[in-house]
């Protein structure tokens, strides 16, 4: 499959292209405690997803220096706990439900993303 689609009236890193993820996990690797939102702990709590907000609860965190520890123990926090590797691909065990920061990332419109080409340079796309 390609690694671009087109979407006219979609924005992203080009109006008329979507890059499509490849599912190699890598945007999965940043502390997501951090990101969290009131909004979705508030759906967590009306979905009844104590199972999430126990294990987000246990994370705390705090920044030190140029990482992110856990603020109970301080170890250092990496990746989120609701990734599964299979073979090759990341899953995201709870993706019907994943926070904001997950649901409006863009594959490609970062560094973290292995697509992303850079400021104005054309998305990198799969052969084959």
């Amino acid at each position: 499959y390609g690694a671009i689609r087109n979407e006219p009236g979609r924005p992203g890193v080009n109006a008329q292209q979507v890059i499509l993820c490849k599912r190699c996990g890598r945007c999965c690797l940043t502390d997501l405690v951090t990101y969290l939102t009131d909004e979705d702990r508030e759906c967590w709590k009306r979905k009844g997803r104590e199972d999430i907000l126990h294990i987000f609860g246990q994370e705390s965190a705090l920044w030190a220096g140029d990482r992110i520890v856990s603020s109970t123990d301080g170890r250092a926090l990496w990746g989120c706990p609701f990734v599964m590797r299979e073979e090759e691909l990341a899953t995201c065990t709870i993706y019907e439900t994943r926070p904001k920061v997950c649901r409006v990332y863009e594959p490609g419109s970062s560094e973290l993303c292995s697509r992303f080409a850079g400021p104005g340079s054309a998305p990198t796309t799969l052969s084959g």
